[in-house]
């Protein structure tokens, strides 16, 4: 298991970079991704440091990038990505990405305004070529006009050759289509009604030049008459952002002409528009084409500088000195990439490494891959192991699959989830190219593919062993009870709705009493009987199997929890904690939980007439109570059960003082001799020469130097009332917990019952109703039926009902076995890593 067992060695390292070297020493560390870097300026402003100047040259690099990325998107130009991984490029070619960031962004900038220009200029060419095709229609209009119907336009006394003559004023321009209906209303009560408008929509849609959306407009025209209405009408059409040209009167020809005109115009203007398109495609092509190299590099350039803003700057050695944690099994490989920085940079002096001694505690580092990595993150997830602690992730590859299966149980549902996951785990590197950082759900089911694969594949085991595959039983080994042994007869087969089989009834059950070791005959080879599928009583018979099943479960993750903490203690060289914390929890647990688990199965296994069958829970609570079982109670189970169960509440009460006062005793025995020793010291410096008296006592230095040092406080440093406190909260807790875990474990059982009958139910009330129909009906039934019972089955029983037994397993983990041994204190290795920047999580 290597260092996913226990994280890996950790030392903390001090490297010596010539100034000239460093930019290419950390570059390539970034590329190995071995190194956690400790910040030496932690009360430098981060405007104050020294390579702060080069980090805001690559921010504003960054954001000439992310400028010409908009305008791929504007355009709907996809970046192209060949998979390349450049690597760092040295300072000196900053000058040359930055010309080139600067040249391009100029350029697009200017190509933008010279588009913008045209766009509009094209616009208002549009506009008004609509505005002199409505104008002909509009002043044939006003030339038919009768003005004696109007008596506020025109004053009746006014001789008629003067309105023939064309004394009304008008003014024509162009307006959103949606502000027509408030223009027309304000305009009628602002001029009360002195005005005449008329206005027709453009049948074509006008792309707006600042936005670029597409708008719909209508031409207008305002009749009026004097200077006032004109110029009450201009600052209403201003207030309503409407677009005014001059329309010159003239005699239609003269109009027609002018349209001419502008129709070449348009002409000659969408060409350049069509140029000045095509040369932007250009460029935009490419820049996609190197963008996402361009973006890797600045990000590194990036990631170097803020790396090296951590470093301090020995200005009279004209180095830099930097402080970091590292795997010791890589040193080598570190101490090559040092190496290999000083030979590209050309320096004379070689980069140092250096191991330093520390108190501190360690990060955790384990190493993943595709397949361990969403195993681990579950861990993480609850708390990051503690430095050299034993890891469960690689149990919980195993145990976390199967304790979901067993809620989970269904061999159909189980071959679903296995056939997705399996399709993730087969187009692996396809999803992966596809970077979908957008959809964080998918992300995560993603990243749980294998997760998904082993819970399909448990889940089809527990299927088979429940013998359900979408609340369906199948007969592969032949049931063991033969209903024809009975000997009913036809009218009792033909009117009774139910029939009890005894299974004590010479041939009722196959072998019966002859075989077996209880004498119970053979039962099915594997799993659930078939017959118990159309039992009414099934339900009553799983419920016991699969209750106790549970509790037998729970007690053997538990016991396995327990074992990992042995393994913590003998690790760390803790024999204090193993001594008077794990062997009375180890003897406390078997005699609660072990004592119920080893009479189960002994019932299982030993007992033949299930009529007389002694109830567990009962003899359990007598137990307790000090109560003799008897065959009368029901409770009678072995010979000698009396004393076996005495001596086991024996054992656990002498357990709980055990727990509760062995270790603050031991701690305050070996306080007390400290104490003594150091009185014995000081009296004796008080009659001999200061230079005889042992500074520090010999016992003290019986220290082996690669022995692993704990970081948390010695507990003989705590106050004695604050380790009691805590023991007392130990004690209580486990003993507990004991119980309260035990009875956790249950949910195992009532899950797989509720998976179980929610199953039943839907086929029963859903499929069920096609395939009890006959022909022609019926296959047209249970053909519509089935697409509804296949969106049922996979949102409810797969989504829904998955969920919530992904949810219980995982508290399974968290709560009832990972407190057996796990302290999860720790804190995350980070490493300095360009991966991250080539997968795009730049701001972690």
């Amino acid at each position: 298991m290597g260092s996913l067992f226990r994280s890996e060695q950790m030392c903390l390292a001090q490297l010596y970079l010539q100034s000239e070297a460093a930019f290419a020493c950390v570059s390539k560390l970034g590329e190995l991704g071995l190194v956690s870097f400790t910040d030496l300026n932690p009360n430098v402003n981060a405007f104050q440091r020294k390579f702060v100047n080069d980090v805001r040259r690559c921010d504003e690099m960054e954001r000439k990038l992310r400028f010409l990325e908009r305008e791929l998107k504007k355009d709907q130009i996809g970046v192209y990505d060949n998979g390349d991984n450049p690597p760092a490029p040295a300072p000196r070619e900053m000058i040359e990405l930055e010309a080139k960031f600067e040249k391009l962004e100029n350029d697009m900038k200017e190509i933008n305004t010279n588009q913008e220009a045209l766009k509009k200029n094209f616009l208002e060419l549009t506009e008004m070529k609509q505005i002199l095709m409505k104008a002909q229609h509009f002043f044939e209009e006003m030339d038919r006009f009768d003005t004696t119907e109007d008596e506020a336009l025109i004053d009746p006394n006014t001789p008629q050759t003067v309105a023939a003559a064309g004394k009304l004023g008008f003014v024509a321009g162009v307006i959103l289509r949606s502000k027509l209906p408030s223009f027309e209303r304000v305009l009628w009560r602002a001029c009360r009604g002195n005005v005449f408008l008329r206005h027709a929509e453009i049948e074509m849609a006008l792309e707006d030049p600042v936005t670029g959306d597409v708008v719909n407009k209508s031409v207008f025209i305002i009749f009026f008459q004097g200077d006032q209405l004109r110029n009450r009408v201009q600052k209403i059409c201003e207030g309503f952002m409407t677009s005014l040209y001059p329309v010159p009167e003239m005699p239609p020809e003269g109009l027609h002409n002018l349209e001419m005109n502008v129709t070449s115009k348009i002409q000659d203007l969408q060409l350049v528009l069509n140029q000045t398109e095509d040369h932007r495609h250009l460029v935009l092509t490419q820049v996609a084409l190197n963008i996402r190299v361009w973006f890797i590099k600045v990000r590194k350039i990036k990631a170097i500088y803020h790396t090296l803003n951590l470093f301090n700057v020995n200005i009279a050695e004209k180095c830099l000195i930097a402080q970091c944690w590292c795997p010791t099994n890589d040193l080598g490989k570190i101490q090559d990439a040092l190496r290999y920085g000083t030979e590209v940079s050309g320096s004379s002096v070689a980069s140092i490494l250096q191991q330093v001694t520390t108190e501190e505690q360690p990060p955790t580092y384990n190493r993943t891959n595709m397949f361990t990595e969403s195993f681990q993150g579950i861990i993480d997830a609850f708390g990051v192991s503690t430095y050299q602690e034993v890891n469960p992730a690689p149990f919980t590859i195993i145990t976390f699959p199967f304790l979901f299966a067993v809620m989970f149980g269904d061999f159909g549902h189980g071959l679903l989830m296995l056939v997705f996951g399996l399709v993730l785990v087969i187009r692996e590197k396809f999803y992966l190219a596809q970077k979908s950082a957008d959809s964080e759900i998918w992300d995560m089911i993603f990243g749980g593919r294998y997760m998904i694969l082993f819970m399909g594949f448990f889940s089809m085991y527990t299927g088979f062993l429940y013998n359900e595959c979408f609340s369906r039983s199948f007969n592969v080994f032949g049931s063991s009870w033969n209903v024809s042994a009975m000997n009913f007869d036809a009218v009792t087969l033909g009117n009774a709705s139910a029939l009890d089989l005894d299974p004590v009834t010479p041939g009722v059950y196959r072998g019966y009493p002859d075989n077996y070791i209880n004498g119970s005959g053979y039962p099915y080879p594997y799993g659930m009987d078939p017959i118990w599928q159309s039992a009414e009583n099934k339900i009553t018979f799983q419920n016991s199997y699969k209750m106790k099943s549970s509790i037998v479960l729970g007690f053997a993750q538990m016991l396995f929890g327990l074992t990992l903490a042995l393994y913590n203690h003998i690790y760390f060289k803790d024999r204090l904690s193993i001594i008077c914390e794990w062997i009375p929890q180890m003897i406390f647990i078997w005699c609660i939980v072990g004592y119920l688990c080893v009479i189960i199965l002994f019932k299982w296994i030993t007992w033949k007439d299930p009529a007389s069958a002694p109830s567990l829970l009962i003899g359990l609570i007598n137990m307790f109570m000090f109560t003799a079982p008897s065959k009368a109670d029901g409770t009678f189970l072995y010979t000698g059960q009396s004393t076996v169960q005495i001596f086991v509440v024996l054992m656990i009460v002498f357990c709980l003082p055990w727990m509760l006062l062995a270790k603050p005793a031991v701690i305050y025995y070996r306080r007390r001799q400290k104490a003594n020793r150091s009185q014995r010291n000081y009296n004796l410096a008080g009659g001999e020469m200061a230079d005889d008296v042992p500074i520090i006592e010999q016992d003290q230095l019986d220290v082996e130097s690669n022995s692993i040092q704990q970081t948390e406080p010695d507990p003989d440093e705590k106050d004695f009332s604050e380790i009691m406190i805590l023991q007392i909260i130990h004690t209580i807790e486990f003993s507990l917990n004991c119980i309260s875990h035990t009875a956790s474990y249950l949910r195992l059982w009532a899950l797989s019952l509720a998976h179980s009958e929610l199953s039943e139910v839907l086929w029963t009330m859903v499929m069920h109703i096609g395939l009890s129909m006959a022909p022609p009906a019926g296959p047209i039934v249970t053909y519509a039926v089935f697409w509804f019972f296949a969106v049922l089955t996979v949102g409810i029983l797969l989504v829904m009902e998955g969920l919530s037994a992904f949810l219980h397993a995982l508290r399974l983990h968290w709560v009832e076995f990972q407190s057996k041994f796990y302290k999860g204190q720790g804190y995350a290795f980070l490493p300095f890593s360009f991966e991250s920047i080539i997968q795009g999580r730049v701001d972690e």
